[in-house]
């Protein structure tokens, strides 16, 4: 009988052989094309991405199935993908990383039967989860079984929206079914030159419409970012990519039953800020940064913008307010002269409602004059995509405090989480502007018979621009009517957004019962 000891010696050799060959994945030789591409492998993306040595593989073995087209001689290590979990600044982690070594990281039954365990886990323990895809696509040859696994990842998508933070990272190809995953998750990152995303490529539709496109030009990461608002952050390469992750993840709790983690940024809760009575014009006219007001109020200066590219007339992004996360929603008078669009609507939507789901409260600045006038609009449906942003500030439960800093007309003024859709704290500067119109429309709508019938038309315009101005176009009649809390000096911006945040951190709200509401999608 041979030695207890040297079996279990031979067993241990057999794991660590079958466990090396799968850490080489596809082998040498297409490890070193990856690197040629300007990529990492799908190990050395998770290593670069959380905390050293705290990654732990799980369903390392699991293989697959498939028999036809020669699938049966076909060794797949790791079934094409990387699954497990870490830490990230020491906070768990569930992640997946395909790995493009291994039949160019093709999807089959197997292969997402570990994303799917992973997400399963994810959502178990209450951790967020991280998806790291470079894909060619479903893996052919398994049919319709590979169909299955991408409706299995897309089912948990859906399921643990609002309940777990879900992360897409595209580092390679991402084509066909595959892109629904990333587009159904909460963030989307791409990295310039190697991601693509797209659901037929260039080949198809030349074949189709005849319209010659590069891979690029469809669907690269300035595409995404810029143009369709599919994604919402863009690296200049991997690495870079993992850190802006890795800070996203820093202002967001780990599943919907926590807070956001408090951070101690050192800045001064009370620090005023002088210099914002010159950045924000008495004149109505004149442009400004909505930029320099953030950063002024923010912790430490600090702003971690959301869909920067995208719809530039709206900024999004988290912030800390002494300590406290925050999601920041702005109008920016540098770009349409900060008005709601379809594209702005849809943008500010969709991160408000991420930030009631996950119970960060809301910092809205408004300088707003209105929605964008324009047959394009119209017919692009502005009313439904418009709506969109009523629906989620009225939605939103979370503490929701608002600053008016110069224009807020009409139903724009509405949308921008007025008192009106349930604001908790409502401020306003001394030079804000709240009216149905701007005085130079509405004075042609008022006064025009009066203005017509003038010896001197253009003097009585001017002067009702003025009496118009005086009489509406000022934050008192609208704190009058106790729409705004308070008319505050510029330079007090940050200690009473902090005051307000606190105050409301311990908000309770009765939810009507119902299984959801029907958002104008």
């Amino acid at each position: 009988m041979s030695d207890p000891m040297l079996q279990l010696e031979e067993k241990l050799k057999e794991l660590r052989d079958r466990r090396n060959k799968i850490e080489q994945g596809g082998g040498q030789k297409r490890i070193d094309r990856q690197h040629e591409r300007g990529k990492m492998t799908a190990r050395e993306r998770i290593a670069a991405f959380l905390d050293p040595g705290t990654f732990v593989e799980t369903d390392a073995f699991i293989t697959h199935r498939a028999t036809e087209f020669g699938m049966a001689a076909v060794e797949a290590p790791g079934e094409g993908v990387v699954t497990g979990y870490g830490l990230v600044d020491g906070r768990a982690v569930c992640v997946a990383a395909q790995d493009f070594t291994v039949i160019g990281g093709s999807l089959g039954e197997m292969h997402a039967e570990k994303i799917c365990k992973c997400m399963d886990l994810a959502a178990k323990v209450g951790i967020p989860f991280v998806s790291l895809n470079d894909s060619g696509g479903a893996r052919i040859q398994e049919g319709v079984d590979a169909l299955k696994g991408y409706g299995s990842i897309f089912y948990r998508n859906v399921k643990y929206s609002g309940v777990i933070p879900q992360i897409s990272v595209i580092l390679g190809p991402c084509a066909g079914g595959a892109v629904y995953s990333p587009a159904l998750t909460d963030f989307v990152f791409m990295v310039e030159g190697t991601s693509n995303m797209f659901i037929t490529g260039p080949q198809v539709i030349k074949a189709v419409t005849g319209e010659e496109v590069s891979t690029e030009q469809l669907g690269g990461a300035l595409i995404h970012n810029q143009v369709s608002g599919v994604a919402q952050f863009m690296a200049p390469d991997e690495t870079s990519c993992f850190d802006m992750i890795r800070t996203l993840l820093s202002y967001l709790p780990a599943n919907n039953q926590e807070d956001p983690p408090f951070m101690d940024t050192g800045d001064d809760p009370g620090r005023l800020e002088p210099g914002l009575r010159e950045v924000v014009p008495v004149d109505p006219n004149k442009g400004y940064n909505m930029y320099d007001v953030i950063h002024s109020m923010v912790d430490n200066g600090v702003f971690f913008e959301v869909s920067k590219h995208f719809a530039t007339n709206i900024i999004t992004g988290f912030a800390r307010f002494g300590g406290r996360a925050a999601g920041v929603i702005a109008n920016q008078p540098m770009a349409k002269a900060g008005c709601l669009d379809i594209d702005a609507s849809d943008k500010a939507s969709r991160f408000v409602r991420f930030c009631d789901a996950f119970n960060v409260p809301l910092v809205t600045l408004v300088d707003v004059p209105g929605y964008l006038p324009g047959v394009d609009q119209e017919y692009g449906g502005i009313i439904r995509h418009g709506a969109k942003l009523l629906y989620a500030y009225s939605e939103a439960s979370v503490p929701k405090v608002t600053v008016i800093t110069r224009k807020a007309y009409g139903g724009a003024y509405i949308a921008m989480c007025s008192r009106h859709l349930g604001a908790d704290m409502v401020f306003a500067f001394p030079h804000a502007e709240i009216a149905v119109m701007g005085p130079e429309g509405a004075a042609n709508v008022v006064f025009r018979k009066e203005i017509s019938e003038a010896e001197d038309p253009a003097a009585k315009r001017a002067e009702k621009i003025k009496e118009f101005r005086e009489v509406f176009a000022n934050p008192y009649v609208a704190a009058g009517r106790g729409y705004i809390d308070d008319v505050i000096d510029p330079q007090e911006i940050r200690p009473r957004v902090i005051g307000a945040l606190e105050l409301t951190s311990t908000k309770m709200i009765e939810q009507s019962r119902k299984k959801h509401g029907n958002i104008p999608l």
